[in-house]
């Protein structure tokens, strides 16, 4: 592994608490993904366990994190089974609330085309109804955490009082702002590290060039902007200046999660006391990994798998989904 790098498991496990959404992920793999108006017939039906805040969780907790999820979910077999998924991954799920009369959240995705790119649809649910004094009631956990992190596939209001709560206590609020919406100035003066994709990046800012888009969130207040690039890598942004960092060439699968697990690595190495350039190094590796399997929380890779890489050159080869 190159030399600088400090896995979680080198040290006390870093606390970091998500916020966000849980869904159920209905796939259809395509050979093509359809056209508005068009019918494109598909493979078989995949359900699999999904949502950016409980897909951020799982990432985040192979990463080696001791995780706590806070969220909402319906009293239905969804629900149920996405609660035992993340238990079972080592997550404390004692926020992740049951709403009696609300479904629990379902994404409906199609992957199709050679770069396995995707669509996505998600439906209202329990997701909708988190709120800050669902915040509140976390709020023991979100003052022990290292990092807490949110997306917005909740309401903004959650995420604003996961933002306020998280600088009362001066922890460090990550911000994965997808999907994309216009966010307030005074958000963003919350975050420490905000990780657009380039559409994200430029629908915040109205700039189209990655690099114009870092700076205006610099400017906005973000104190580091992480925008990522797909298989070209990721841009990191700080105030002392801006670089690329090249991801790996490999053979996506199913782009579905990358980001999600962009987004955790980065929060551990955050937590974990990484350099921002060996943080977003393997952020990139681990999404490198991640892709080129199937299933949003399935092909989350472990601390282990994302070692090996880093000490590796060249291609990443397909590694077997991490058992659980």
């Amino acid at each position: 592994m190159p030399r600088g790098f400090v896995h979680a498991r080198d040290m006390a496990a870093p606390r970091i608490v998500v916020i966000g959404s849980s869904n159920t992920d209905l796939v259809l793999s395509c050979p093509r993904l359809p056209r508005p108006g068009e019918t494109v017939l598909s493979g078989p039906l995949s359900r699999l366990a999904g949502g950016k805040g409980a897909n951020q969780a799982v990432a985040a907790a192979r990463a080696g994190a001791r995780v706590t999820f806070v969220g909402a979910h319906g009293n239905d077999d969804f629900g149920r089974a996405a609660k035992a998924a993340l238990r079972a991954e080592g997550i404390d799920v004692r926020y992740f609330v049951k709403r009696p009369n609300t479904g629990s959240g379902i994404a409906l995705i199609l992957v199709g085309g050679k770069t396995r790119e995707n669509l996505i649809a998600v439906a209202r649910s329990a997701n909708d109804t988190l709120g800050k004094a669902d915040i509140l009631c976390a709020e023991k956990a979100i003052a022990a955490a290292d990092v807490v992190v949110a997306q917005l596939e909740i309401p903004i209001d959650a995420v604003i009082a996961a933002a306020k709560l998280a600088a009362v206590h001066g922890r460090p609020f990550v911000l994965n702002p997808a999907p994309a919406r216009k966010l307030p100035a005074s958000l963003l003066r919350l975050v420490h590290t905000l990780t657009p994709n380039e559409s994200e990046a430029a629908l915040l800012t109205g700039k189209s060039n990655p690099r114009d888009a870092a700076s205006a969130l610099l400017n906005k207040g973000c104190r580091r902007v992480v925008v990522t690039l797909g298989a070209r890598g990721a841009l990191l942004a700080e105030a002392t200046g801006q670089q690329f960092i090249r991801a790996p060439k490999v053979r996506p699968v199913d782009t579905v999660g990358a980001g999600d697990c962009f987004t955790a690595w980065l929060a551990v190495g955050l937590a974990s006391g990484l350099s921002a350039l060996d943080d977003v190094t393997q952020a990139v590796t681990a999404t490198s990994i991640c892709v080129t399997r199937p299933g949003a929380q399935a092909g989350m890779p472990t601390v282990l798998e994302v070692s090996i890489s880093l000490g590796t050159s060249g291609t990443i080869r397909a590694i077997k989904p991490h058992s659980q």
